[in-house]
This record gives structure tokens, sequence and C-alpha cells, in this order.
């Protein structure tokens, strides 16, 4: 079963995912600005091992981490729970939502449209 993850515990899985597998260095040197402290962001890594996200190893005196969970089937389960609870379960009324705050252009709408009509 995947939990949501908290900001802080999504934003360090966005870095791991860009990289693959690595260690809380190099995860952080690819956060975004502002990037946690080290011994936080070590911290955070460790609830996500712990919560099932990230499987680690020992090569040296160094553990490398890497995701058990991909990036796809967070989105897929979040982005569902996301549309049913703020969008009545209607994907019509979350693009309706970003039409009305401006957030879609009507290209781009065409462009939706268009990848709608080629599945």
């Amino acid at each position: 079963m995947i939990e949501k993850l908290s900001k802080q515990e999504e934003e360090a899985m966005l870095a791991i995912w860009k990289i693959g597998e690595g260690n809380v260095k190099i995860f952080l040197e690819n956060m975004e600005e502002p990037k946690p402290p080290y011994t936080t962001l070590a911290s955070t890594i460790k609830k996500l091992e712990k919560k099932k996200y990230l499987s680690s190893r020992l090569v040296g005196n160094l553990y490398l981490y890497k995701p058990i969970v991909a990036h796809e089937e967070y989105k897929k389960k979040f982005m569902s729970g996301f549309v049913k609870n703020y969008f009545d379960n209607s994907y019509k009324e979350l693009v309706n939502f970003f039409v009305e705050q401006k957030k879609l252009s009507a290209q781009e709408l065409k462009d939706i449209i268009d990848l709608i009509e080629k599945k």
C-alpha cells in the first residue's frame, strides 16, 4: 500500500526519482532551492526507507538508496485521489478549474484534445 508523502518527502523523492540510485549528498545536490540541511534530508530518506519507498545497500562505508515505488505509480495513485477529493471525481471539472484560473490556454486545450483523439 502506497501512503501519501509529506511535502518534504515528495521533494526528496523528486530528486531521487531524477537520479535513480545515489547517496544523500547526490540527492541534495539535485534538489530545488531552498535545499534542506543535509541532516534533515538524511532523516527524510530514512523515513522513506521505512515507508518502503526506497531500498538501500551499503557500498564500502556509504549507503546507496534507490526508489522502490516508481514515480508514475505514485502520480497515478495520488492524482486519482486528488481529482476525487477536490473535483468530485471529474477530470472535466479539473480542466475547467485550470481554464478559469487562466492556467491553460486555448492552444494547450487544443493540444490536449489532439492527445485524446490520437489515443
